[in-house]
């Protein structure tokens, strides 16, 4: 507890443009090895690189959504190093002048409620290709396809105290860049990836100690825990008496452990300089006015419109604005049930609708069930067609492909009896035939009420109406 954690990350975004930074070769996951690589990927002699605009607009739509400044000048430098999946030798990216600086996001904690994050800088780069080494038998294979492709790197000031705000952090982030279509945030395709800065120092000091940096972390889970170790191993070295070793690391999930990666460079060992092949990129003021007017609803404007607008408590307008195709589908389901209360909507979204897309391993764009026939299904509870336990079993007959909820009801007989006469003859009935649980409830025990309701739902199947069926039961019970 004597201990304060200081954290900052780097995070990969890879941006959804249709070609590479600075070729037109294709950006598509999962094409064979180096058959998406192509002379300027490759760095052959003679090539020139040319930037790619959709990249420039993407990097400002997140620079606005992060109330960063954004240069009207910047300039791409070449970052020296070598590695066998850096064809040219250099890597091009952007060091004195990116394109956003000077912003800030605000996340979510549980002691402060929320807490500023600041963002040094969100710069352009391209990717690197990928060493292989799994069915190479002691060898490495290089896969060139991943070469060049767009990159925003996102740097955040090392404003963050644990590995808990880290994961808040990192999440806000990618929900941030997948709101603004400007990367899917594919974590497993390595389309989202994030390098953690860690230090420790006594709490209280104003000087940071030193830091290392953990490589490649692409879960929200291994960047938590990979911070809580190494921070950790830290402290045992400075409470043994130990120094911290300015270095890269790269963290093990199968041992739980971080372990060296070679020494941490510092700027000057990649020799940056400007790129000559590349001139400044000068973007006019109207062009970022353009972009600003064109930026979706952010995702904490979102959760706002959705507890006002709907009456939704924080948690539920939380959950539904995790994705925009989430908060999508809501609204159009709450669209097409305008009799039901947004909460109701709510719930089976959260629950029925969720669990049904888990079990299929779909996303919410993909679902059997349109936003269209879940409010049409909503409105049946509502207007008394179905209980809620037959609209359940309509649901997934309609998921199931069986027909539409209007084909389903007709062709099953599910529609609700709502008939009063027909109900009260029907808990006359049920009364009539257990007169003993009938002396037990006007002697006191109404929790009977409950198998005399099971009496009435069985007998019909659990078509009868419950609210009417306890009316009646009350009713009728009191004569």
């Amino acid at each position: 507890m004597d201990w304060e954690i200081v954290i900052g990350l780097e995070i990969h975004t890879q941006l959804a443009t249709q070609s590479k930074i600075f070729s037109g070769a294709a950006t598509a996951y999962g094409a064979p090895p180096n058959t998406q690589a192509c002379l300027v990927d490759l760095g052959y002699p003679g090539v020139l690189p040319v930037l790619n605009e959709q990249a420039v607009v993407m990097a400002i739509k997140f620079g606005l959504a992060t109330h960063c400044e954004i240069a009207t000048r910047s300039v791409f430098a070449r970052k020296n190093y070598f590695y066998p999946d850096l064809p040219k030798g250099y890597q091009i990216s952007q060091y004195e002048l990116p394109i956003v600086h000077s912003g800030h996001i605000d996340i979510a904690t549980s002691q402060d409620g929320f807490k500023r994050i600041g963002i040094t800088r969100a710069h352009l780069e391209e990717d690197a290709g990928k060493s292989l080494h799994e069915d190479f038998h002691g060898q490495s294979g290089i896969d060139l396809n991943r070469a060049g492709t767009p990159l925003l790197e996102i740097v955040s000031e090392p404003d963050l105290r644990s590995a808990d705000e880290a994961g808040a952090y990192m999440r806000k982030i990618h929900e941030l860049v997948r709101y603004l279509g400007i990367s899917d945030g594919n974590m497993q395709e390595g389309s989202f990836r994030c390098d953690a800065n860690v230090s420790v120092r006594r709490k209280g000091d104003a000087q940071l100690g030193t830091r290392t940096e953990l490589k490649n972390l692409n879960s929200f889970r291994f960047v938590e825990k990979a911070i809580e170790i190494e921070a950790e191993r830290q402290i045992d070295v400075l409470e043994d008496g130990g120094e911290v070793v300015q270095e890269t690391r790269l963290y093990d999930s199968d041992r739980d452990e971080t372990r060296p990666m070679r020494s941490k460079e510092e700027a000057n060992d990649y020799r940056y300089f400007p790129d000559p092949d590349l001139l400044p990129v000068v973007v006019d003021a109207s062009v970022i006015e353009s972009i600003r007017d064109g930026l979706p609803e952010l995702p904490d404007a979102k959760r706002a419109r959705f507890a006002e607008q709907y009456g939704l408590s924080e948690y539920d307008a939380d959950v539904l604005t995790g994705s925009a195709d989430l908060a999508d589908y809501f609204e159009r389901a709450a669209a097409a049930a305008p009799n039901t209360e947004s909460k109701t909507v709510a719930n089976w979204v959260q629950g029925k609708v969720i669990a049904a897309l888990n079990e299929d391993g779909l996303e919410i764009a993909q679902s059997k069930i349109t936003a269209a026939v879940l409010g049409d299904l909503l409105e049946k509870i509502t207007d008394g067609t179905l209980s809620g336990k037959l609209a359940n079993e309509v649901f997934d007959a309609v998921r199931s492909g069986e027909g539409s909820v209007a084909e389903i009801i007709d062709e099953r007989g599910l529609e609700q009896i709502t008939d009063a006469s027909a109900i009260d003859a029907l808990v006359a009935d049920v009364l009539a035939a257990h007169p003993d649980q009938v002396g037990q409830f006007r002697e006191g025990n109404h929790k009977v009420l409950g198998f005399f309701v099971g009496q009435v739902m069985k007998a019909t199947q659990g078509k009868a109406n419950p609210q009417q069926v306890n009316e009646a039961l009350r009713r009728l019970l009191a004569e």
